[in-house]
């Protein structure tokens, strides 16, 4: 029997929004970010040794479920050896540009008319995501015209913990007002999401089907997602009208 569900929360990267290279745009912020901190190393020893340094951060924060601030990221992690008075002001602006050096991020297509009619159909409306910035998810929900449809907003770089952690669908579900049984998620990764929500006791896991997640973390066998779709507007078929929004 399908569960009745009353509250969607959605996962943001490459899930709502894919990256898309450009290289001037990239190259453009490799050098607003040497520049706002004066780097005075070649561009290509001073991103092999960042790099490096993300590694080892992203590493640790995968196997202890734990993410860091922004002016923790830059301080401890990224930029130790750069004045932390310094650095720890520019930390939000650092972690845009260090996000911008992959590739521009753009909206999946359909995402704002299937949230619109998400919201329509009287669902409350939910983002939990794996992010290191505390900015670009709003910014992008104000830009792109959808921040009044989206009820509550759950950031692991503002929360402390990040997915699959059971704890951050569970703040989620507290936050939104509604018990995790009666919540559904969507989300790209076929191990962490589909582990995460399946651990919170949601009663509904929609999987969508994204190459370039795929090609990272390929499925193990281990998690099913109750759907698995390749565009957003196949959560319409998923999800009915359920009642009037208030």
């Amino acid at each position: 029997m399908t569960p009745s569900i009353d509250a969607i929360f959605l996962d943001v990267g490459n899930t709502l929004r894919i990256v898309v290279e450009d290289p001037v745009f990239q190259a453009e912020a490799k050098n607003q970010l040497m520049t706002l901190i004066g780097a005075k190393e070649p561009p290509y020893e001073f991103f092999e040794k960042i790099e490096e340094r993300w590694k080892r951060y992203r590493k640790q924060s995968k196997e202890s479920l734990l993410e860091a601030t922004e002016f923790e990221l830059w301080t401890r992690w990224l930029l130790p050896d750069y004045p932390l008075t310094m650095i720890g002001p520019l930390a939000g602006r650092l972690t845009r540009l260090w996000r911008d050096r992959d590739g521009r991020r753009i909206p999946r297509t359909g995402v704002k008319e299937t949230i619109v009619e998400l919201y329509n159909r009287g669902y409350l409306l939910g983002i939990i995501a794996n992010t290191i910035t505390e900015t670009e998810i709003p910014d992008w929900m104000y830009s792109d015209g959808v921040i009044q449809y989206i009820h509550t907003t759950i950031l692991s770089s503002r929360v402390g913990y990040r997915k699959p952690d059971p704890a951050i669908y569970l703040l989620a579900a507290r936050k939104i007002g509604v018990e995790p049984s009666r919540c559904a998620y969507l989300g790209d990764n076929p191990v962490r999401d589909v582990e995460g929500t399946q651990a919170a006791g949601f009663g509904m896991m929609i999987l969508i089907d994204e190459p370039a997640t795929r090609a990272k973390e390929p499925p193990t066998g281990e998690h099913h997602p109750d759907y698995t779709i390749t565009a957003m507007n196949e959560l319409l078929d998923i999800f009915p009208p359920c009642k009037p929004v208030k």
